[in-house]
This record gives C-alpha cells, sequence and structure tokens, in this order.
C-alpha cells in the first residue's frame, strides 16, 4: 500500500487541523489524513454507503485512531457541519458527472465553500472531469486556484499517476 502521508504533508494537511474526506470510501485517504492531524485533530469521513463506512469503522478502530468522525450522507449534497469550521476539504473521486449533475455540484461546493474557513485547502482529484470545467466551477463559488500537484492515487481499486487541483477559500 501506498504512503500518502508524504504527499498530504506536501499540500498542506498538518497536525491539529479539521479536515473533510467527502466520498470517503473505505478511507484510502481518510486514514492517512487522521494519522497527520493526530489526536488534537478530526476528520469528518463523508459517504453514502452505509457498508463502506462499517468498514472504515474498523480499519479506524484497527489502527487506533479516534480521530474520525463518520458520516452517512444517504447520497444527498448537504453537509450537516458549522459555518467556518472546516481547515481542508478532500473531493477525491467524487467531484464528476457520474455521481453528481451539474446543479448537485453547485449544492455541494456551496456547501463546501459554507463550512470552509478563510484559506481553508480544497484539494479535488477530478478522474472524470476536464481540468478547466473543474477550475472554473470552483472559481464561480469562489475559491481560488493555487496549483496542480502531481502524486499516485488509488481509482478503482488501481494505483495510478494522477493530479489534484489545489483551491483555497476567502
Amino acid at each position: 500500500m501506498i504512503k500518502f502521508e508524504k504527499f498530504f504533508k506536501s499540500i498542506g494537511i498538518k497536525k491539529c487541523q479539521i479536515v473533510l474526506d467527502f466520498g470517503c470510501g473505505s478511507g484510502n485517504y481518510t486514514i492517512p489524513v487522521a494519522k497527520i492531524v493526530g489526536a488534537n485533530g478530526l476528520v469528518y469521513a463523508v459517504d453514502k454507503d452505509k457498508n463502506i463506512l462499517n468498514k472504515l469503522k474498523s480499519r479506524a478502530e484497527s489502527e487506533g485512531l479516534k480521530n474520525i468522525k463518520i458520516i452517512n450522507t444517504g447520497g444527498g449534497t448537504k453537509i450537516k457541519l458549522d459555518d467556518k469550521s472546516v481547515d481542508v476539504v478532500l473531493l477525491y473521486d467524487v467531484f464528476h458527472d457520474y455521481y453528481f449533475y451539474y446543479d448537485e455540484r453547485k449544492i455541494l461546493l456551496s456547501e463546501i465553500y459554507r463550512i470552509s474557513k478563510p484559506n481553508a485547502l480544497v484539494s479535488v482529484y477530478p478522474t472524470h472531469m476536464e481540468l478547466e470545467k473543474v477550475k472554473g466551477e470552483l472559481e464561480k463559488i469562489g475559491f481560488h486556484f493555487v496549483g496542480k500537484c502531481v502524486g499516485k492515487f488509488i481509482h478503482h481499486n488501481d494505483i495510478e499517476e494522477g493530479f489534484v487541483l489545489n483551491f483555497r477559500s476567502v
């Protein structure tokens, strides 16, 4: 298994932060991020699949991680977190037409903007959308593009080279 901690640290994730991993699946990114933010940080692991969230819960328990809060969305775009409460948002392999139509993505991005602290990092792994389309949709909501980072990621249970687009909130 790839060690993602180094990559996540390189994009700016650090101790004591509050992170939202939206569409977390079984926790391939949630677990390493929880290790980085440590006991004084928190990772909200959000997904629509109850069974997968149960697997993540078991993984977290087996690794002794107590800083992961699991949230089942039931497939919706509303995020039940307080305004300006999150330092980092991960949208890895979930931000595309397959899961959310344009109007749903717009609602999701508005929710992410609402819960993001000033200067929060929003990192998007855009596996099924054109780079300019992703940039345009995030910038329209008010996020500022800060760069692209290349790395190895998990896509359909395979390790592949890819990139993330990183944005900051105002």
